[in-house]
């Protein structure tokens, strides 16, 4: 079977030694937010050159690595779909956007998100009812929030900051560090494009965001502005 040819090839390439420091970066330890995942211990480089040979790969096939046990198969698969996605017509970037949220369960860790939720699920919804991202940024499940607010790094790209803002809104109680960041991320790329539209959001919620994303979205201000908001002095 081709999945397992491809894995075969994944393991060939595992280097132990890299692999126990991921498990510790991405935090897989007991009741951490990676808990139980394992690593082969591949680079990112490695993984885009697999997926740019295997973008051929038959959507099952890609779905099938999409649950392994291994991190790094579950990358490669997001970014075959993604080479799979921009090249085909209508019916199958929905397909292929439909099996993304079918199993986005397994799309378990910030950089699996960060990675695809852009493409596989902002692009397909740029010019779509944006009700999926509501739902996910209801969610019980942290990464199903973090795909809601790094989905919309597609519309910051063309302009569009509406949504980032929106569901930005929609997350500024959210309890979770890794959403924090998400949303301070997502507000800074705002920022880079239209100053003025960041700037008005967060005079507007500043004081009721967690520091980190506050921290995070006032990352690039000059130091003087930085410090009126980290010392609620903003006039």
């Amino acid at each position: 079977m081709v999945t397992a040819a491809i894995q075969r090839e994944l393991e060939s390439l595992a280097d132990p030694g890299h692999a126990a420091i991921l498990q510790r970066f991405f935090k897989t330890g007991p009741g951490e937010y990676g808990e139980g995942d394992r690593f082969r211990g591949l680079r990112l480089p490695v993984l885009r050159k697999m997926a740019r040979k295997y973008r051929h790969l038959p959507l099952a096939a890609a779905v099938s690595l999409l649950q392994s046990a291994f991190h790094e198969d579950r990358l490669l698969a997001l970014l075959i779909l993604i080479q799979r996605y921009y090249p085909g017509d209508a019916a199958l970037r929905g397909e292929i956007h439909h099996f993304y949220l079918e199993y986005r369960g397994v799309v378990n860790n910030w950089d699996l998100v960060d990675a695809s939720a852009p493409h596989l699920l902002g692009h397909y919804l740029r010019d779509r009812p944006k009700d999926p991202l509501t739902r996910l940024a209801a969610s019980r499940v942290l990464w199903d929030r973090r795909m809601a607010i790094i989905a919309t790094f597609d519309f910051i790209r063309q302009g569009d900051f509406d949504e980032t803002l929106r569901v930005a809104r929609l997350l500024l109680g959210d309890p979770e560090d890794l959403i924090h960041k998400a949303v301070g991320w997502m507000l800074r790329e705002v920022g880079k494009r239209e100053a003025a539209v960041a700037e008005a959001f967060l005079q507007a919620h500043y004081r009721q965001m967690p520091r980190t994303m506050l921290r995070y979205a006032i990352e690039r201000f000059p130091e003087a502005r930085r410090q009126t908001y980290l010392k609620g002095t903003v006039a």
